[in-house]
């Protein structure tokens, strides 16, 4: 078998948070009955002529800014023409020749390997709208979702494996949500790619004949099409056979790809100028206020958290998964300047049961009263078990931590005297751990503590425990103190 390189470039389709459509004000909420967000405009009836939708453009231009993209200050819409049942002008208008940003990158990570993938351009274009295909023959389109604006992020066939891909979807992804220009829901469509998968032999510069995989909307569906698709091709060219350019759908039932269409060039599309629309002008007044809003990507916050902070790369990446995320974990940061001591409970305790559903998410406490209760452990109030009650008893609710630990009687013993009575106690009922201590076991200071913290419902210090049990028991067998 010949040994082939594969090249991939994706082109990912992100529907800009708007509440109407691109060229009209229809609105764009999911989940209506279908056909119902029509109009004139967006279904291109003769006489209708389409406005620009100006917060679009914005979200427009702050993705492409976030992804390196130089913006040009005139452009133009085009007029993609194809024939689909979904497509109710017979043409989609789009971008082509003069797109309002190009020349941007990516970077990925991989496995801890560092990768720059280029951008070719990201232009606006408007959303076609969707087959709804029954278990029989028939098959009925919603038009609900012609004319959503999208962008539409076209990046050069810099990516080698099917792990590249998911990661730079990835990344898209969060940088698109922390921005505010997608809420990046892809099992609704919101943010969805098409893979442009090719081969070639292994040392071979020429591109070899690619095809494209649509509407891929899931991490893993998007490793899982190209692994398959790059097997299929490996296949016929090890047959001697040849690749067809054409469209193909992954289908994840039968983990095949089949084809769709022949993938049509540009020229196919016969773009022209879009006549009803005026060129899309933007002056730098604007341009800089959406760079003031694309603020600090996920990648730098990340990068700050670990080198600033001392948060483990893990950590600093499972609280950038979500932007409501980070704004909490820095919230309670705020209150309690000890960022890998919360980093640490929210990752165990809060993240647990919050939800999030695009750009929202829902927490079962709020910051302050992570905060209050992490403060409570450092001054030695509470312990960290206790913490943990506590915690139950705030879901929900507005409540104090202080009021919980009141209301339950779980602060902590630190009564020098009356843990001297426990520990003495305890040391008493279990004399063979005593002797195996003094002999020489020093983890078994471990279990005297832990049964200190059982007796006591969890409420003795810890800290205070240790110390009293090491001074009663004594010296070790073979430690230096022995000899003194």
């Amino acid at each position: 078998m010949a040994s082939y390189e594969t090249v991939i470039g994706l082109e990912v389709h992100a529907q800009l948070l708007t509440q109407t459509k691109l060229f009209c004000g229809c609105s764009v909420a999911v989940g209506s009955e279908p056909n119902q967000h029509v109009c004139p405009t967006c279904l291109g009836l003769p006489g209708s002529l389409p406005v620009g939708n100006q917060l679009a453009i914005d979200l427009a231009v702050r993705a492409a800014l976030a992804l390196g993209c130089t913006i040009h200050a005139s452009s133009i819409f085009a007029r993609k023409n194809y024939f689909y049942p979904d497509l109710p002008k017979g043409y989609q208008i789009s971008q082509f020749e003069q797109p309002f940003s190009t020349d941007g990158w990516l970077d990925i990570d991989v496995d801890g390997v560092q990768k720059r993938a280029q951008i070719v351009r990201v232009h606006l274009e408007e959303d076609a709208g969707k087959n709804v295909h029954g278990s029989g023959a028939e098959s009925w389109v919603d038009l609900n979702r012609a004319g959503t604006p999208l962008i539409e992020i076209v990046g050069a066939p810099d990516l080698r494996s099917s792990s590249e891909a998911a990661a730079y979807l990835r990344a898209v992804r969060e940088i698109l949500m922390f921005i505010g220009s997608n809420d990046g829901n892809m099992e609704e469509g919101s943010l969805r790619c098409d893979a442009n998968v090719s081969l070639r032999p292994s040392g071979e510069t020429k591109l070899g004949t690619r095809t494209e995989l649509k509407n891929i909307n899931s991490f893993r569906y998007v490793q899982r099409a190209i692994e398959v698709e790059v097997a299929r091709q490996a296949a016929i060219l090890d047959a001697g056979g040849k690749i067809r350019q054409e469209t193909r759908a992954f289908d994840p039932d039968t983990e095949k790809t089949r084809p769709l269409r022949s993938k049509a060039d540009a020229h196919d599309y016969r773009y022209f100028p879009e006549p009803d629309l005026p060129p899309l002008v933007l002056d730098e007044q604007r341009i800089a206020a959406q760079r003031a809003r694309v603020g600090e990507l996920p990648a730098m916050t990340r990068r700050r958290w670990v080198e600033q902070l001392g948060l483990s790369p893990t950590a600093a990446l499972t609280l950038t998964q979500h932007p409501e995320y980070t704004r909490f974990f820095e919230r309670v940061c705020s209150e309690f300047p000890q960022p890998v001591k919360v980093a640490n409970w929210i990752q165990t305790e809060v993240l647990r049961d919050t939800s999030s559903h695009g750009l929202s998410a829902s927490f079962p406490v709020q910051p302050r009263q992570v905060a209050e209760l992490l403060q409570l452990v450092e001054s030695g109030k509470i312990s960290g078990a206790q913490a943990k009650k506590i915690h139950s008893a705030l879901v929900g609710t507005q409540r104090s931590p202080a009021d919980v630990v009141q209301e339950l009687g779980l602060s902590v013993v630190s009564d020098e005297g009356e843990l001297r009575g426990l520990c003495q106690s305890i040391l008493e009922q279990n004399p063979k751990n005593v002797a195996s201590y003094r002999a020489g076991k020093k983890a078994l200071l471990g279990f005297f503590v832990g049964q200190a913290m059982k007796q006591s419902g969890g409420r003795a210090n810890p800290e205070l425990v240790s110390r009293l049990f090491t001074e009663l028991l004594g010296p070790v067998a073979g430690s230096p103190a022995e000899g003194n």
